[in-house]
């Protein structure tokens, strides 16, 4: 999700659901392009508008500089509707989105890439075997433990492959607790949907989390306002 966040306590529905890992909490959102009143919302206030429109059209300056730097097969791991998968087929490189999503899936492989649906910590084709994994969109916070996550995309990689990773700016630290999904409503109310583990990282969190998962921080850089982050396997 992109960083432009604010700080606001959520207003309206709470179903109460119970906090956990949900199937596919982006799935409306996913659905309707036009969906612009879509937010992510965080535990502590901080929330941030999903990009609906930006996920479904084609790779943006950032994610084109990503695909310069993805030089092998590539996982793009929470895909989306595909945008990075796409680009990185375009660009002759073998890469395979991933994606919990039913909606996600079927939009990536419409789109002419290759896409699975499944959850990144269960098997996935070619494990040990690629050369760079990619986290964009805010997906380093998916299952709201980074170093976990991190390791397994350790666990995807050959030996001298690389994590990608889009990072929150300089000063957001490392966030872990609850977000949810909600759609804006009449009168600037919420309706939220369910809770779900999540996670913020930012450009210098990630040193000591990526030390943690036994990768080094190879560079972090900036384009525009987004900051991303290059971890080496080291092996």
């Amino acid at each position: 999700m992109e960083a432009t966040s604010t700080r606001s306590p959520a207003r309206g529905h709470d179903d109460g659901s119970a906090a956990g890992t949900v199937a596919d909490p982006f799935a409306a959102a996913l659905a309707d392009r036009a969906a612009r009143g879509r937010w992510l919302v965080h535990g502590d206030g901080v929330r941030s508008r999903l990009p609906v429109d930006r996920w479904h059209g084609p790779a943006e300056p950032a994610v084109v500089g990503l695909v310069e730097r993805c030089a092998g097969p590539t996982l793009d791991l929470g895909c989306g509707p595909g945008r990075l998968t796409v680009a990185l087929t375009r660009a002759g490189r073998t890469a395979v989105g991933v994606d919990v999503s039913a909606t996600a899936v079927r939009l990536t492989r419409a789109r002419g890439a290759v896409a699975v649906r499944g959850d990144l910590f269960e098997r996935l084709p070619g494990e040990g075997r690629w050369a760079h994994a990619v986290l964009i969109d805010g997906n380093v916070g998916i299952g709201g433990e980074p170093v976990a996550l991190l390791r397994r995309c350790r666990e995807l990689l050959a030996p001298g492959g690389t994590v990608l990773v889009e990072l929150e700016p300089p000063g957001a630290g490392l966030w872990q607790g609850l977000a949810r999904v909600a759609a804006e409503q009449r009168a600037g109310r919420m309706l939220l949907g369910p809770a779900f583990r999540w996670a913020r990282l930012d450009a210098r969190a990630v040193h000591p989390v990526a030390d943690a998962a036994g990768l080094a921080v190879r560079d972090v850089f900036r384009r525009g306002r987004r900051w991303f982050g290059v971890l080496a396997t080291g092996r």
